[in-house]
């Protein structure tokens, strides 16, 4: 009989196995946990996450200059201020503010209220810087002159017949024949009558201003009399005497309202490029002062005034008011 040997598990001897197998896949999820951790945190360390972060400099704005090949400056118009020649200067002023037909020296009655290169004073409020106030007259032909009459010889006198006279000496004789002959008299000319100068002037009153000018006495400007200044205000004095009588006559159609207009006056006088920029009147009175412009017949510009000005000419803005009474 063959004899097995047969082993029988002991109940101590399993309690135990059970637990080094528990003890064994807790440290084995542990390490496996901790492994995960370790490749995790190597991660995070290689892909940036726990560096410090780099704040981006911002590059500040960088301007650079370049230089340019300037264009020739055109000179504009200087700013034109009419001067009464009952009050023109004959020295120039020292400040060259204004530009006019006659040298001006700024004074004011009132002193200075502003920073205007203007005198101060009092008067209405209105977009004008006029200085005084007088009435608009407009221009006249003047006195024509009258023919001359007809040059008169002054007939030579006729030998009169010798008075009886006491005898001459030898000595009386001698000096009568060396003394210089009366020479014949010419025929006189009556002289021609000079024509009066055109009597036209603007409606001025006298606005309300606040100026720096010092100098104490009638209101003027520091103004210089140039050959621009003076082409200037026969430009005005044309446009201003044909405009007061157009308005005149169609007074009854002319509405209240202020009209701006541009234009430019070429080397030969001749007016171009005439537009209404603005108009808060009527039609009417847009039509006057265009008529006033187109109408006029100026000289053509003195070449000293041409070569200071643009290509075009002369540049110029006028503004024409009709205000209520």
């Amino acid at each position: 009989m063959t004899t097995a040997d047969i082993l029988f598990a002991q109940p101590g001897d399993r309690t135990i196995d059970h637990e080094y197998d528990a003890r064994t896949v807790l440290w084995a999820l542990l390490a496996a946990i901790f492994i995960h951790i370790m490749v995790a945190f190597l991660l995070a360390v290689f892909g940036g996450v726990f560096s410090p972060t780099t704040p981006i400099e911002e590059n500040p704005v960088q301007l650079t200059f370049v230089d340019l090949p300037q264009a020739p400056l055109v000179p504009m118009n200087s700013t034109f201020m009419e001067t009464d020649e009952s009050k023109a200067s004959a020295q120039p002023p020292k400040e060259k503010t204004f530009e006019s037909n006659a040298n001006s020296i700024g004074a004011s009655e009132l002193p200075a209220t502003g920073a205007l290169p203007l005198p101060s004073q009092e008067g209405k409020d209105r977009p004008t810087t006029d200085l005084e106030t007088h009435q608009y007259s407009l221009a006249n032909e003047g006195t024509q002159p009258q023919p001359s009459a007809a040059p008169q010889e002054t007939p030579s006198p006729s030998v009169a017949p010798t008075p009886q006279s006491t005898p001459i000496s030898e000595a009386d004789q001698f000096a009568m024949l060396s003394t210089t002959p009366t020479p014949s008299i010419q025929p006189t000319v009556a002289a021609t009558p000079r024509q009066p100068r055109s009597i036209y002037q603007p409606l001025k009153e006298q606005t309300r201003l606040s100026g720096s000018i010092t100098n104490r006495g009638s209101p003027r400007v520091n103004a210089i009399g140039t050959p621009l200044g003076r082409y200037q205000k026969l430009l005005y004095d044309a446009v201003g005497s044909r405009w007061y009588s157009y308005v005149n006559g169609d007074n009854g159609l002319i509405s209240i309202g202020t009209a701006r207009l541009m234009f430019s006056v070429d080397r030969e006088g001749r007016v171009k490029n005439l537009k209404v920029v603005q108009n808060s009147s009527n039609e009417s009175f847009a039509n006057v002062c265009l008529r006033s412009v187109l109408e006029i017949q100026l000289p053509p510009i003195p070449e000293d005034v041409a070569s200071t000005l643009p290509p075009d000419g002369l540049d110029e803005e006028m503004t024409f008011t009709m205000f209520a009474n």
